[in-house]
């Protein structure tokens, strides 16, 4: 019989040929996820245009000497700005388009929401309001009183994102699935409820908590106890826990889409206490002093996710979009003359003026977006829902909604324009609880550089040229009737191809005429 000699190596052969596969899965998984791109969505609450270093008109103005953003300057040098990017007027509207894709018109969540079935509209002497959806946003559709989406992060999730919420949610009121953010497809809720708004900044006021950790109210911050009696900044402590939420992600070698969802600068205006002393030295009224420094603090909170991004060695693989929900506080609460906050924009937020609805924009996309590019193309909030998701390469999603929404896309890699030919369209058949220029029951539609704006109460028009007039000055509704007659049918047109809500008079028990029905 032949001797056959045995090699020990030869019982490794198979173990070798696992850890060889493994290791392919391993690389394809890994190759996988690093062709998706991280996404930071970073939003802030009520700020305005000009409530940055960075210039977002043609020139630069005091305001943008009164505050220090550095990070918002090193992500506009890195990135593209937009300077004609647009929200609705206040907060719950806005996110709702941007979780739905759907314009405020369509969805019908057309002011701020809390408490279910109980909407916020002002009394009014002339005008009685809708019956809106008052409970927000759901991704179910066994809720009254609400509109029922497939929300971005839902689709962003089954398509392989880890995916964050940080900070305000604001979606759908309490009682209600979408009052916590993983209802609408968020892997990690921090801090996100019902409410609009925090009871406090202040982590040594346990963020509106009592000693004893029960909340003094519903605009109590939930969910980051092991803050209390600490004094941080509720900005920072959100920044934190994001970065925590981020490291899981990585961990989990999935690609993320962070939600950076702040509180600030909302009221309660209370201090940054790391910025307010500098800004009490520039010579800053108490007030503004605070306000600034909350702007530094949203600012300070952007660079630390950007370093993050350094260290973790991600940054080149890693989409940052900035945006604001409405324009800037102007009518209450305020240091100086109130309503000039946003100058040289008209008004602020809760405004149909352009202080009201434009926002400072910037998106930095490493290797597809030119550094320091500028936009001067106007896009509305709706649009984020498509671009993130081309951004991010989904392309087969099927949603329970009708899109409004336009990717911004191609004015990012400036290969195309979805401005053109395309009219804007803002909605609110309500009364915010708050009065001064703009503020008002209204539709208003932009197209080029025409903004026509209808009051419901009056039946009143006012008519710009916002190129020409950006401070919206001179009402030419009288000396270009024709420009008037041609928008306010063409909003009406739109109002009514998407069965929009309108006020009714007290009196008559009447709905208001639409736009075009004021020349009949």
């Amino acid at each position: 019989m032949k001797h056959i000699k045995y090699n020990r190596n030869l019982k490794l052969v198979p173990f070798i040929l696992i850890a060889l596969l493994l290791s392919a899965c391993s690389s394809k998984k890994a190759n996988l996820v690093a062709k998706k791109p991280n996404i930071i969505m970073f939003l802030v609450d009520d700020m305005g245009w000009q409530d940055t270093s960075v210039p977002f008109w043609t020139e630069k103005t005091p305001l943008n000497e009164k505050y220090h953003t550095p990070n918002m300057e090193k992500l506009a040098a890195n990135g593209m700005k937009f300077t004609q990017a647009y929200a609705c007027a206040v907060c719950s509207p806005t996110r709702v388009s941007l979780m739905s894709g759907m314009n405020a018109a369509r969805h019908k969540v057309t002011n701020w929401t809390l408490k279910r079935n109980a909407g916020p509209d002002a009394k009014d002497d002339v005008l009685d309001f809708p019956k809106w959806n008052v409970n927000g946003v759901q991704a179910c559709d066994s809720i009254e009183n609400t509109v029922a989406v497939t929300p971005l992060p839902q689709v962003l999730k089954e398509n392989g994102y880890y995916t964050i919420h940080s900070g305000k949610a604001h979606f759908g009121a309490i009682g209600t699935p979408s009052e916590n953010p993983m209802a609408l497809g968020f892997d990690v809720n921090i801090a996100g409820h019902a409410a609009g708004a925090p009871a406090s900044f202040q982590g040594l006021k346990n963020f509106g908590h009592d000693k004893n950790g029960k909340p003094i109210n519903h605009w109590a911050v939930p969910g980051l106890e092991k803050y209390h009696g600490k004094d941080i900044n509720l900005t920072e402590a959100l920044t934190i826990e994001a970065k925590i939420a981020m490291d899981s992600a990585l961990n989990k070698e999935k690609p993320f889409f962070l939600y950076m969802s702040h509180y600030t600068v909302h009221i309660p205006i209370e201090a940054d206490n790391r910025y307010y002393q500098k800004y009490l030295d520039k010579g800053l009224d108490n007030v503004e002093a605070k306000y600034a420094s909350m702007v530094e603090g949203m600012d300070a909170s952007l660079g630390d996710l950007m370093n993050y991004l350094e260290e973790k060695g991600i940054a080149d693989n890693t989409i940052v979009l900035f945006m604001s929900d409405n324009g800037g506080l102007s009518a209450h609460d305020r240091g100086g003359v109130l309503h000039t906050q946003n100058a040289p924009l008209k008004s602020g937020k809760g405004s149909a003026y352009e202080g009201g609805i434009r926002e400072p924009m910037l998106v930095k996309w490493p290797g597809k977006v030119k550094a320091g590019s500028v936009c001067n193309d106007y896009l509305m909030i709706e649009d984020f829902y498509p671009s993130i998701l081309e951004m991010a390469d989904v392309i087969d999603y099927q949603t329970k909604q009708t899109i409004d929404g336009l990717s911004f896309v191609p004015m990012l890699l400036q290969n195309g324009n979805t401005s053109n030919n395309r009219a804007l369209i803002w909605h609110y058949p309500n009364k915010w609880g708050h009065s001064g220029p703009g503020i008002g029951t209204c539709s208003t539609i932009r197209e080029d550089d025409w903004k026509l704006i209808y009051w419901y109460k009056t039946g009143n028009f006012e008519l710009y040229n916002i190129k020409e007039d950006i401070g919206e000055t001179n009402n030419l509704n009288s000396s270009n009737p024709d420009k008037t007659h041609e928008l306010a049918k063409k909003l009406a047109d739109y109002l009514r191809s998407v069965e929009a809500q309108r006020p009714s008079f007290k009196e008559s028990g009447k709905e208001a005429l639409w736009p075009d029905e004021v020349f009949n």
